[in-house]
């Protein structure tokens, strides 16, 4: 009798995806010689080749192919089965090690933190604050549990479920001129003075999204690492610059900062939780995504 392991299935699931051993390695936890020694033995119980290693890059058989699909569902299957066997009786307590982006964590934790103390007092949450890249690795290697950032990932052998959405507004200094007829439309001329964040943010990406055809000049010599950098330069008249709907309220305490919308549909972005695929916290991963949701329409209703 043939008798594959899960671990072997999910291996197999991982390299399926990445086509590539070093990736689907990291992605699931293990050393590289680690995952190839489970394929290889997989191979071995089902009498045929599973991938081809034989060119540069990694391909699936036919035989794979035939199998990945049926794969999946085991796979599928085994997690529901571990959710319905949790629900109602899920308490996360230990360590768990959990990354956010800059440019959500000094918005989101303040509220986040003491109710997740109230309702996990056995909960040691370990914080880490990091661009969505390095997260995302640390997630991928086992060293971080999760993390928090803005859709999309585009990072195989990660699970992301959504949380909520963040609009986006435009940070302006209180006399210019140029805003005082609010909303702004995407493609005014007035972008060219926006200001962005250093390379590798994620926020960066969106503000030149939302530019549209209008190419910022005004951080050309600047290497802002944080939204508050931006936001006291604004202040000062130095540019303008984006500003998520989450940081709104604390931008307030800066007395020539003016916040104005942008023209509808207003920009914005989703923010989600990510974990690595078969994770060993996956179940409480998809329970602090349910508790995160429901702080977030608590805190904003509308």
């Amino acid at each position: 009798m043939i008798r594959l392991t899960v671990r072997q299935m999910q291996y197999f699931d991982m390299l399926a995806q990445t086509l590539h051993f070093g990736r689907a390695a990291m992605a699931a936890g293990v050393s590289q010689p680690a995952l190839s020694a489970q394929i290889a033995e997989m191979e071995e119980r089902l009498a045929c080749k599973l991938f081809d290693r034989s060119g540069r890059h990694v391909r699936l058989t036919e035989e794979a192919r035939a199998l990945q699909p049926r794969i999946e569902r085991v796979l599928q299957e085994l997690r529901d089965i571990e959710s319905s066997a949790l629900r109602g009786r899920l308490t996360m307590e230990g360590r768990f090690r959990l990354g956010i982006i800059p440019t959500v964590a000094p918005y989101l934790l303040p509220h986040a933190l003491p109710d997740l103390k109230a309702r996990f007092p056995a909960l040691q949450l370990e914080l880490r604050e990091a661009v969505t890249a390095t997260l995302a690795a640390d997630t991928a290697s086992g060293r971080l549990d999760g993390f928090i950032a803005a859709l999309p990932l585009d990072y195989p052998g990660l699970v992301t479920e959504e949380l909520f959405t963040d609009r986006f507004f435009l940070a302006v200094h209180a006399g210019d001129p140029a805003f005082v007829a609010p909303p702004v439309p995407p493609e005014s001329p007035a972008l060219e003075r926006l200001m962005l964040l250093e390379e590798g943010h994620c926020l960066r990406e969106q503000a030149l999204a939302v530019c549209g055809s209008v190419k910022p000049v005004a951080m050309a010599n600047y290497g802002a690492t944080s939204l508050t950098t931006l936001l006291q330069m604004v202040a000062h008249g130095l540019g303008v610059t984006l500003i998520p709907e989450m940081a709104v309220s604390s931008s307030q305490a800066l007395p020539d900062l003016k916040v104005v919308p942008f023209a509808e549909p207003m920009p914005e972005r989703t923010i989600c939780l990510a974990w690595r695929r078969n994770s060993m916290r996956h179940h409480e991963c998809l329970e602090l995504s349910r508790i995160l949701k429901d702080l977030s329409q608590a805190t904003n209703p509308s």
